[in-house]
Formats: C-alpha cells, structure tokens, sequence
C-alpha cells in the first residue's frame, strides 16, 4: 500500500515536469516549474529525480534571518536558477517532520542543493550566494553534458535555417 501511495505521488510530481517544463499559466501545477519557490509540505523528492534540481532551504521559522537572506538572494537571480532547471523548496516547520526534512536531517537553517539525480551536490549552514549555487551545478557532468546538448541543438537549428 504505501509503494503504491509513493508512485501515485511520484507521478503526480513528475506530470508538471513533461515537454520540458512547459506550462499554461492557469495551470494548478504552476508552482513547480523551474525557478519557482514552494513550500515542502508532504512533497518527496523522488518526483525531482532526472527532471529539476531542488534547492531545499530549511529553518525552524520563516522569521530566521538567514532564512529570509537566503531567500532575498535566491529570488534576485531566479533566472539564473530557472536557467538550470532548479525548483526552490522551503520548510520552516521543524515539527511537521515532512519527507524531504526525515530525509535531509537539518539543524536549524540548512540550504541543500539536490542534483537531478538525487544526490546531494552543496549543503551550506548559512546563506548562499547564487553565483557559488550556480557554479556547483555547472560543474557537474549533468550540466555540462546538457550544455553541450544545448549547443548542438542551436549549431542544427542554425545549420537548416541556410
């Protein structure tokens, strides 16, 4: 019964991700677009997996001012996070003990970043700049193997437009 509960949720997770993250914006599932902020709630982060990296940003209450730093400098370069496929997750709400904070186990504020497959890339006991959050996923394999898929794909578009 709870696999059958975990892959109910996980596809439910993964269905806004499809035709690379393209949604309408009257869309119910807006929110987990790339670049978007939601709060954890009873989310897993198995619904992520090969689709977003999830930036998780945690603390035991949303007046902590790490958390609310954290939050300003993620929200002033949201493009440069969308731009990589990261969904930014939040939980202030240490009593709730949700999926991601069991799985996680943070102490006070936390920011985590998840790579799309599953991995903890960066965990940070203080505010993180985008800049430094960015330059960890550009150096993963991941990313720069979608780099290079990028680029190719813009070199055949160009190539048939002559």
């Amino acid at each position: 019964m709870t696999r059958i509960i975990a892959l109910a949720l996980a596809a439910t997770l993964a269905a806004p991700f499809s035709a690379s993250f393209a949604q309408a914006a009257d869309d119910p599932n807006e929110a987990l677009v790339p670049g978007s902020i939601v709060e954890a709630g009873d989310m897993d982060l198995d619904g992520f997996l090969w689709l977003a990296r999830p930036i998780l940003v945690f603390a035991d209450t949303p007046a902590d001012p790490r958390f609310q730093q954290q939050l300003t400098m993620l929200e002033s370069e949201i493009e440069m996070l969308a731009d990589r496929d990261v969904v930014i997750i939040t939980d202030v709400d240490p009593d709730a003990a949700g999926p991601i904070r069991t799985r996680m186990r943070p102490r006070g504020f936390q920011m985590v970043l998840v790579g799309k497959d599953g991995a903890v890339k960066l965990r940070k006991p203080f505010p993180y700049s985008v800049r430094e959050i960015t330059r960890t996923i550009d150096k993963t394999p991941l990313r720069q193997q979608e780099v290079r898929d990028r680029r190719a794909l813009r070199h055949e578009e160009d190539a048939a437009r002559e």
